[in-house]
């Protein structure tokens, strides 16, 4: 059968696209390396507990809000979203000083004001900015962390509106601030955790995806991309089955996708070597923990906590880890205690790099050594703002960016993708389209990662189609 559009890679972008397309009459097909659909958003299940892998929390749900009318149209506002606590979303702990970042832009300006008065018209401002924000081309150029060392006076209040960093990799040099301030406006807006995991939307959008007439083939691995005449006419799996379509999207991270073009006489050399010499962002390491029953009461927030003043930088601590977010998993049961709990910090692929070309439960002793004593580095960490977590622990699992390699493609494990950098622009923003006309790109690779930015490029995806399907 020849498809109109074959999809290759069932994340968040990839679905998105499937639902959007098969619902529009197209013959669609999602082709999925591993056993289980959905990318950063699956869940993997350890001794009865589904413990999430990307997702622990989106913004801007709200009516009128960044997210709502897309996720509406997706039917995923029907979902079971908390949404977290007004008065501090975030609770941001540096150095032992505690501090809300509180949800809406007024109330987060004001409530930092109260901590720090003389910067209430440099916090106005930088509202304004969330609440407005600038279009790509004027900031995309600007340094982020430029942009906020010169208008707060005061470096805790640069290290505290930059604290929430699990969600983007900050680097002082390159970090734009069109990716800095849409990584936060939409969490300022509102914040949302799901009463259950990540596969409530993977499920939602399958669901859709099949009853507009579309398919998902897992246990399909693809190995090339087969032209003919220029263009794109098969994807081919390493069980030898192939996949025709008119089109062809790849969720997949563009370096890779590319690797199933080794023989391409349409794809240009430039746009090859522009797209190999992309650097990539860090990966993270996360301690999954199952708490004792009836010992640590729920918390309807995240807690990010550093070491140090040094936000920007932490990730280059050589002393142990330097900063931690904490996030809980709503209890499904109505309990007033949580059962699970995440610890998200950045790993450096330098700790992962001796160990590159082993595989999945078979890393070897001194690779399970340093895991484990980052993970005690974490909860350690954490203890800060949850004392005696350790003690309420009763299971825990460990991932690297090894782990996120191995399971979606993602070369060094990256969590975010390519990294944006501001002194380069041009190089470093994707456009959907390829130098081949029928094959195209959707995911977080291409201009904005995150929830947000995945939605977003996956309806941009589409409409580049829009003219060719």
């Amino acid at each position: 059968m020849k498809y109109d559009v074959v999809i290759i890679g069932s994340g968040l972008g990839g679905l998105i696209c499937a639902r959007q397309l098969a619902q529009q009459g197209r013959s669609v097909v999602v082709i999925e390396r591993q056993r289980q659909p959905g990318g950063c958003l699956q869940s993997f299940r350890r001794d009865g507990f589904h413990f999430d892998t990307g997702l622990h929390y989106v913004g801007g749900l709200g009516k009128g809000q960044t997210l709502h009318d897309a996720f509406e149209t997706l039917g995923l506002l029907e979902l079971p979203w908390q949404r977290l606590d007004a008065d501090g979303f975030d609770l941001v702990t540096i150095d032992r000083q505690t501090f809300p970042l509180a949800e809406g832009f007024d109330h987060f300006a004001n409530t930092l004001s109260g901590y720090f008065p003389q910067e209430r018209d440099a916090l106005n401002k930088f509202v304004e900015l969330l609440r407005h924000l600038p279009p790509m081309q004027e900031s995309i150029q600007v340094s982020a962390y430029d942009y906020l060392t010169s208008l707060f006076h005061d470096p805790l209040l640069v290290n505290i509106v930059s604290a929430t960093a699990m969600k983007m990799e900050l680097r002082r040099e390159s970090l734009p601030l069109f990716t800095f301030v849409h990584s936060l406006s939409s969490y300022v807006q509102s914040s949302w955790r799901l009463k259950g995991s990540g596969n409530l939307i993977v499920h939602s959008l399958i669901k859709d995806i099949k009853a507009a007439g579309g398919e998902i083939c897992c246990n399909a691995e693809v190995v090339q991309l087969q032209e003919s005449n220029g263009r794109i006419a098969a994807a081919r799996c390493t069980d030898g089955k192939s996949f025709e379509g008119r089109l062809f999207i790849s969720d997949v991270h563009p370096q890779v996708t590319l690797g199933w073009l080794t023989d391409s006489k349409a794809l240009k050399g430039t746009y090859r070597r522009r797209i190999t010499a992309l650097e990539n962002t860090m990966g993270m390491l996360t301690v999954s923990l199952v708490i004792k029953a009836n010992t640590l009461p729920y918390f309807n927030h995240n807690k990010y906590v550093y070491r140090k003043a040094n936000v920007w930088t932490f990730h280059e601590d050589v002393g142990g880890v330097g900063g931690v977010m904490i996030s809980a998993r709503v209890p499904e049961d109505g309990s007033a205690y949580v059962r699970q709990i995440d610890l998200l910090t950045p790993m450096p692929w330098t700790l992962c790099r001796h160990f590159t070309d082993t595989m999945v439960g078979r890393r070897g002793q001194i690779y399970e050594l340093q895991k484990e004593r980052m993970a005690d580095e974490c909860i350690q960490l954490a203890e800060r703002v949850i004392p005696g977590l350790g003690a309420m622990v009763e299971t825990r699992y460990t991932s690297t960016p090894l782990t996120w390699r191995d399971y979606t493609l993602s070369p060094f494990g990256s969590a975010f993708g390519i990294r944006k950098d501001c002194r380069n622009p041009l190089m470093t923003m994707l456009s959907p389209k390829t130098p081949i006309p029928n094959l195209f790109l959707t995911g977080q690779n291409l201009a904005l990662h995150g929830i947000e930015g995945v939605t977003k490029t996956a309806f941009n995806t589409i409409e580049s189609l829009e003219f060719s399907v």
